[in-house]
């Protein structure tokens, strides 16, 4: 019978292929660069495949080693999760999360049923409130954690998932190629209405805004009715839907950075270990292929605009 897997050789691959770099991940697992690279030679002999390839002065994941990289995530966090189910000191308390609800369809599910069966007796309570209400509450205090739409300018936070902003429209309408664009968008603050604007600016196309609203439904809707083009990132897209793109005369958009929050808390182990479940859990959220059955009618993707991953370049070692 086959060998397991070294757990403690996952965790350094893990580790590899977030930081980008063995000097890096061998601070962080609390090993010398030659224990890393002997450890990564002894998992390549493992697996029987190269999880790493040149490329001119640097190493950079193999497809087999991308392959790997979604197992060991699994095999971690299934591990780190029996373990908690077994531990009577647990962690068991109160935190509070907050989110706007462009995330919260598509990435609450996923989050709240990991951390629920990880930590069985903490409650977990949930706001959903747009951004800049968010980041005022985590600095006053209400709230412990946010995931939030990053802005530079709103102070630092941990960027944990990156996605392309897109035009989008109803697939069963033309509103798109009205004279003067209708835009239904957030409120003035609002980091995509601000970077359509932009783009629209720099085209000089006429549009006005429609509808305002802080409510994702009530974007989504007005997209989906043909009355407004909207900007919205990837994992807010619905069926019904068009992605307008260069072809349709809709310039390049910058990508949206979501982001992790933290304010002071008095139960920083509890705040910790759902920051790691909401990291986590986004990396494991994959997103719909273009073609697939979901219903979306898909452009071009734009030159350099690729969807969600994380970078694989890696210096020699």
């Amino acid at each position: 019978m086959a060998s397991p897997l070294d757990l403690d050789q996952l965790q350094t691959f893990i580790a590899i292929a977030d930081s980008g770099s063995f000097t890096r991940a061998a601070e962080e697992v609390h090993r010398t660069q030659s224990a890393v690279s002997m450890q990564m030679r002894r998992l390549e002999e493992r697996i029987g495949r190269p999880l790493f390839e040149k490329n001119g002065r640097v190493n950079r994941l193999s497809e087999d080693g991308e392959k790997l990289l979604a197992y060991a995530r699994r095999m971690l966090r299934l591990n780190r999760e029996t373990i908690a189910a077994f531990d009577e000191r647990s962690l068991e308390g109160h935190v509070r999360i907050g989110t706007p609800d462009d995330y919260a369809d598509r990435f609450l599910p996923e989050i709240m049923a990991r951390f629920a069966r990880s930590n069985p007796r903490v409650e977990l309570s949930v706001i959903c409130e747009p951004t800049v209400n968010l980041v005022e509450q985590v600095r006053r205090g209400l709230l412990d954690i946010a995931l939030v739409t990053h802005d530079d300018e709103k102070g630092a936070g941990q960027v944990v998932r990156r996605e392309p902003l897109l035009w989008v429209a109803s697939s069963n309408h033309c509103v798109h190629e009205e004279d003067i664009l209708p835009l239904a968008v957030g409120r003035p603050s609002c980091l995509w209405r601000r970077a359509a604007i932009d783009v629209l600016d720099r085209m000089e196309r006429d549009y006005r805004i429609l509808f305002t609203s802080w409510s994702a439904t009530v974007i989504i809707a007005s997209v989906l009715s043909g009355l407004a083009v909207s900007v919205l990132p990837e994992c807010a897209l619905r069926p019904g839907m068009r992605i307008l793109g260069e072809n349709d005369g809709f310039g390049v958009l910058p990508d949206c950075r979501i982001g992790l929050i933290r304010g002071q808390t008095t139960q920083p182990a509890i705040v910790e270990a759902l920051a790691r479940h909401v990291s986590e859990s986004l990396d494991n959220i994959s997103l719909p292929a273009a073609g697939d059955e979901a219903g979306f009618d898909f452009a071009t993707p734009a030159p350099g605009r690729a969807r969600h991953q994380r970078p694989g370049v890696l210096p020699v070692w």
